[in-house]
């Protein structure tokens, strides 16, 4: 891989920027963890989205969109 400038572009300068990238050493409840994160993140970034999760729900824009960041906290629960 590399960059437009042609520069390779080395795993731990991905690592850095993108921190749900895992490695080998990483556990599952660190991955899910990351994963749920990453898509709630998305859900919270995407106005249309979250118009739909409130509308589903019943909820306001605001609301919802406390409830989704709050559960960016913990998304999968205690770690094992």
């Amino acid at each position: 891989m590399s960059t437009p400038g042609g520069a390779p572009i080395h795993k731990d300068q991905l690592k850095a920027k993108y921190i749900g990238t895992g490695d080998a050493d990483m556990s599952k409840h660190e991955w899910i963890t990351n994963m749920h994160r990453d898509t709630l993140a998305s859900h919270v970034g995407h106005y249309d989205q979250m118009s739909y999760f409130a509308v589903a729900q019943n909820e306001s824009m605001g609301r919802t969109k406390k409830d989704f960041l709050e559960k960016m906290l913990r998304p999968c629960g205690r770690p094992p």
